[in-house]
């Protein structure tokens, strides 16, 4: 059966009723002291197959691919819940890099970063965050 749907999947491809697109790459720096933890986007790659090679042309820096970013830091493995988010406006062209969040309680988080790119696709990273309470 495996068989069959590899060589049902490879022709369809070949005719062009389905196409796979390449997934793009996010790297996210994490540091942290004590519950304060700050992320940073640290590069951010798309494939260039659908981008017009007068807007490859123009983009100078990685972030400049990227629309707006949101971040859930505290991901039950359910919705993403957008607790924080930077974007781009037309008069705000620079995008926040960098965020803050604060722990009130000690315990084993899991944060969820979402980047949206100019073509309106998303990227998302998860990171295992673990904070401490004092004397622990």
């Amino acid at each position: 059966m495996a068989t069959f749907d590899a060589r049902l999947q490879k022709r369809a491809v070949e005719q062009g009723d389905i196409r796979f697109f390449e997934l793009a790459a996010l790297s996210v720096e994490r540091k942290q002291s004590g519950a304060k933890v700050t992320l940073t986007l640290d590069e951010f790659v798309i494939p260039l197959d659908d981008v017009p090679a007068d807007v490859q042309k123009a983009v100078t820096h990685w972030s400049q691919w990227i629309d707006y970013w949101a971040v859930d830091w505290d991901n039950k493995d359910d919705t993403f819940h957008n607790e924080w988010q930077a974007y781009r406006t037309r008069k705000l062209r620079d995008l926040m890099l960098s965020t803050t969040h604060e722990y009130s309680v000690p315990g084993n988080y899991t944060v969820v970063v979402k980047v949206i790119d100019l073509l309106g696709n998303d990227t998302t990273k998860v990171i295992p965050i673990k904070v401490v309470g004092r004397g622990a």
